[in-house]
């Protein structure tokens, strides 16, 4: 099964783009905000800082994930949204069999989701990973938790048949 969160990056494009326009236009018309703090500087910083928060926010949680478990091997990608055709300066990539899967399990904090993956790697050491999968929709993650548990219990299956 492959799956991908592709569709979302436009979307992200556009929430970058109206949060740097609203703060430029706040930043211009600060004058209407004057009351708050009683000097033009410290609330242009506070409305500035505010939209970088959201930036930052928006930065950490925006990133592009792939799940390829098609053939012997399973493919997970995390990687940026932003410039990421040009640079792979946050690109995470495991790549393992199905036989080495031990568990996975998926995080569900409010603003943030994580796929949680461990495996044996070719050493044979646990090995523990993590992605973010906050933009993957709900339906997709349904068919990755799916894939997943399918790959666990023939797993269970062939260790019990070894061991026998």
């Amino acid at each position: 099964m492959r799956t991908n969160n592709s569709k979302v990056k436009n979307v992200i494009i556009s929430v970058y783009f109206i949060l740097i326009l609203t703060a430029i236009t706040t930043a211009t018309f600060s004058s209407f905000f004057k009351d708050i703090t009683g000097s033009p500087f410290l609330t242009v910083g506070i409305i500035i800082s505010f939209f970088l928060f959201l930036l930052v926010i928006l930065y950490w949680i925006a990133r592009y994930f792939e799940y390829d478990s098609d053939g012997l091997n399973i493919v997970i990608t995390n990687r940026g949204l932003l410039l990421a055709d040009y640079f792979n300066y946050r690109e995470h990539q495991i790549e393992f069999e199905k036989e080495n899967l031990i568990s996975f399990k998926i995080n569900n904090y409010i603003l943030y989701k994580t796929l949680v993956v461990n495996f044996k790697n070719s050493r044979g050491s646990k090995r523990r990973e993590v992605f973010n999968i906050t933009l993957v929709s709900k339906k997709k993650r349904k068919y990755i938790k799916q894939s997943l548990s399918k790959m666990i219990k023939y797993n269970r299956k062939l260790k019990l048949e070894i061991n026998e």
